[in-house]
């Protein structure tokens, strides 16, 4: 039994031990992975990169609870996700986005015999996700956590638009380097052809798409394929996000 948690909570309290601490005492056997406790606080999209990141790489059946989660105690539901053999546990906020493909399959959270007594309108990572992910863990159906949902919140940054021979993508996450990561998938960007293919940032800059940093000099600027599948825009051995002045959300054209 594998459960894994990506929160905002950083490790200066107690929040995600408290997390554990409900999973352990129910299910002692089980492995406990920390993707992130580092996500920024309240930052829904960066944590629905750093999920989508990581969670491919763990065996089938893996639980990923994730709570970043600004909307805890309003009208957001709680949901299950069901994708690529993981099940996924966390709040409907959009957090879930790269996973909610045609296969996917969403439930609410709304059978209470699955959480903790008495739970807190304020800390439903504790009270509500860490007990559900438990049962799940051990067999119950996603079904038995409550109705599907039909409309799962999205995060539009993930959207895609072709207009012929070009591909728009939206900036959706700057990593540590200051690389600036799309949204586009290079499985995606195949669709136009062999190539070469070039990058067209919002300040009329031009680059073509490498294979790897090491085919410029330093501190010069070059778009390519990252480690993850994803167009990105970088500079080797520099910050991509200080050079150009951008940030997430900025619009990046590829084209041949």
């Amino acid at each position: 039994m594998i459960v894994t948690l990506t929160t905002d909570f950083g490790l200066r309290d107690g929040y995600a031990a408290a997390m554990k601490g409900v999973i352990l005492s129910r299910a002692p056997r089980a492995t406990v992975v920390d993707i992130s406790h580092y996500i920024a606080p309240f930052d829904v999209q960066m944590a629905s990169y750093v999920l989508w990141q990581a969670a491919p790489y763990f065996p089938p059946g893996a639980i990923h609870v994730c709570v970043v989660d600004p909307g805890v105690g309003g009208a957001r539901r709680g949901l299950v996700v069901e994708a690529r053999q993981h099940l996924f546990v966390g709040p409907d906020n959009g957090v879930f986005t790269p996973f909610l493909d045609d296969a996917a399959r969403a439930y609410e959270l709304a059978n209470p015999d699955l959480w903790l007594p008495r739970p807190s309108v304020t800390f439903h990572g504790r009270d509500l996700f860490a007990p559900t992910a438990v049962h799940l863990a051990q067999g119950l159906p996603s079904s038995e956590c409550g109705p599907p949902v039909g409309d799962p919140v999205r995060l539009p940054a993930w959207d895609v638009r072709r207009e012929g021979d070009t591909f728009t993508a939206a900036v959706v996450h700057v990593d540590h380097f200051g690389n600036l990561v799309t949204g586009l998938d290079h499985a995606r960007l195949a669709e136009l052809g062999d190539g070469p293919f070039r990058a067209h940032l919002p300040g009329g800059e031009t680059l073509p798409v490498r294979r790897t940093y090491v085919e410029v000099e330093t501190d010069e600027p070059l778009a390519l394929i990252g480690s993850f599948g994803l167009l990105e825009i970088a500079v080797r051995e520099g910050s991509a996000a200080s050079f150009f002045g951008l940030d997430r959300g900025a619009p990046i054209r590829f084209s041949r």
